[in-house]
């Protein structure tokens, strides 16, 4: 028997880089999520890359200003999370209480506390961890 060859698929570059109306959009609604874990503001700097506490707050009244990659990718990437939690918890409340209920994947800690170590690895690992739970039915 002999193996055919296959053929690949070229890798297809389109734009992912996320805009500035996306990077707004993602903004508005990662002040929205963090009301909804009822997250403090130093967490919610912590989580955004160590977001000065005055941007916050005027992000806070909707004024978002000019948004950096690594804060796009981090609110992206927070998103991501979002969704997994959403996907596990058909009930919005007790997704949002997980988030900062111990748990033993982690170590006894939260998913919020791996998430406030500060890095966007962080912040990338819980979304992979998500994503794996979700696929695994």
């Amino acid at each position: 028997m002999q193996l055919q060859p296959i053929a690949s698929t070229p890798f297809n570059r389109s734009s992912t880089e996320i805009t500035d109306v996306e990077a707004g959009a993602l903004a508005r609604t990662t002040v929205n999520l963090f009301n909804a874990w009822k997250l403090t503001d130093a967490q919610a700097c912590t989580l955004l890359g160590g977001l000065s506490a005055r941007t916050w707050a005027r992000w806070k009244e909707g004024n978002v200003g000019r948004v950096d990659r690594d804060l796009k990718m981090r609110m992206a990437h927070l998103m991501g999370i979002h969704k997994g939690v959403r996907h596990l918890f058909k009930d919005p409340a007790r997704g949002y209480e997980w988030i900062k209920a111990p748990n033993t994947a982690f170590g006894g800690q939260s998913a919020l506390d791996v998430m406030l170590q500060g890095e966007l690895s962080d912040l990338a690992v819980m979304r992979e961890w998500l994503d794996a739970e979700r696929s695994a039915w």
